[in-house]
């Protein structure tokens, strides 16, 4: 059986359950910081797009096989196969993009999925109608079982470890492997007999031609392709830098600090409308982990980096994953020790042992046991030279 496969099919299979993957994965991810109404539909986007992911890797795997040129596809059983997937996989998203995850939810979540892979593909199997019957090797199949749940923990735990830049990549390699090694194992081990009669399950019920059924993947892959090159978009957010509800926003080329100090001029001015003053900035920030919440003191932290709706602190030895954005980072810092010398960076001033000038801006080195860079827009070199005693002055050569 897995011998005669399309070549080119069994790739696109591939490649089609990473990016549906990364998609899916990537949508997740902004669960954990979302808010409401959008928590809800985020969930529901992400669950949609691994369910569709596997679906239809499953379905384009099916296409690539060598299955008898008089099969037929049974409406029902295929429908059910997708919807066993979509609710099994949006129970395990759900159980670890809500809350700090511990080892027993990971656990749940990766047999939940593993379970929704298996189901799916042996549902739809169930929808294949013809002048056959199917055998199944037992062992194949708790292989295959074995493999959906296996990699789909690794991709979890890949996933949940937050690792800048590859992390998405990696879980989305981790969740293709589990689909497609478990799709592709129970192949193998499935045998199709000839029967003098249709199988019992192709007698009744709405039947679709693989020329239909190639359609509709076809259809599927577009919206797959489609989600994933609109996730690598990055967002915008203009109304990122408002830390505070009730604040005056800001206009276009203000930034978050000169936004909450017009909000307190304001205020000083005029005591009938009651505006919101900054709060009192706070001597930690939370710190995101596999086993819990940690916090930083304000005096460990080197410097703090934007990424999406979270961002990155830097100790000195190493970045780890804080909830809050970077606006609400510079509202929480004191102003005093700390500058956004960059849309997307924050630095410690008293940690900085070294700048240079780099094209129309600079760059800083931060110190401790393990040093990093960091870059300055040329609007905030000035402001940062100055800040450092390195403002140049006129002196009268006499």
């Amino acid at each position: 059986m897995f011998v005669g496969h399309n070549p080119y099919l069994v790739a696109l299979s591939v490649v089609i359950a990473i990016a549906g993957g990364y998609t899916g994965f990537g949508l997740a991810a902004r669960v954990r910081t979302a808010q409401g109404v959008n928590r809800r539909k985020l969930l529901a986007w992400a669950a949609g797009f691994l369910a569709i992911g596997i679906w239809t890797m499953h379905f384009v795997g099916m296409l690539a096989a060598p299955i008898p040129d008089d099969t037929t596809y049974l409406v029902l059983p295929t429908i059910i196969s997708f919807l066993i997937c979509a609710l099994v996989v949006g129970i395990s998203l759900f159980f670890v993009s809500i809350g700090e995850p511990s080892e027993g939810r990971v656990t749940v979540s990766a047999l939940l999925l593993g379970v929704g892979i298996v189901s799916m593909h042996y549902v739809g199997i169930h929808g294949l109608a013809g002048a056959f019957h199917i055998e199944h090797q037992h062992s194949m199949i708790m292989l295959a079982a074995l493999i959906a749940v296996g990699t789909a923990y690794g991709g979890l735990r890949i996933f949940l470890a937050r690792q800048v830049g590859t992390r998405l990549a990696l879980s989305a390699v981790a969740f293709g492997i589990a689909v497609s090694g478990m799709h592709y194992t129970a192949m193998y081990g499935m045998r199709f007999q000839p029967a003098l009669e249709l199988a019992h399950h192709g007698a009744d019920g709405f039947v679709a031609s693989p020329q239909a059924l190639a359609l509709v993947v076809s259809l599927l892959c577009f919206l797959i392709a489609a989600g994933f090159l609109l996730f690598l978009i990055p967002e915008s957010r203009p109304h990122d830098g408002l830390a505070l509800s009730g604040a005056i926003p800001a206009t276009p080329g203000q930034d978050a600090a000169t936004a909450i100090a017009v909000e307190d001029a304001a205020s000083d001015h005029d005591t009938t409308i009651p505006l919101r003053r900054r709060p009192v900035p706070s001597p930690r920030i939370p710190l995101e982990g596999a086993d819990g919440v940690h916090f930083i003191d304000m005096a460990d932290i080197r410097s703090v980096t934007a990424n999406t709706h979270y961002s990155m602190v830097h100790d000195g030895s190493r970045e780890r994953m804080s909830p809050w954005s970077i606006s609400e980072a510079e509202a929480n810092l004191d102003p005093a020790f700390f500058m956004r010398v960059h849309r997307s960076h924050i630095i410690a001033i008293s940690h900085v042992a070294f700048v240079r000038k780099e094209g129309e801006g600079a760059v800083v080195e931060l110190d401790g046991p393990v040093r990093h860079l960091v870059p300055v827009s040329r609007a905030r070199t000035a402001e940062l030279r100055a800040r450092l005693g390195l403002t140049r002055r006129n002196v009268d050569p006499a």
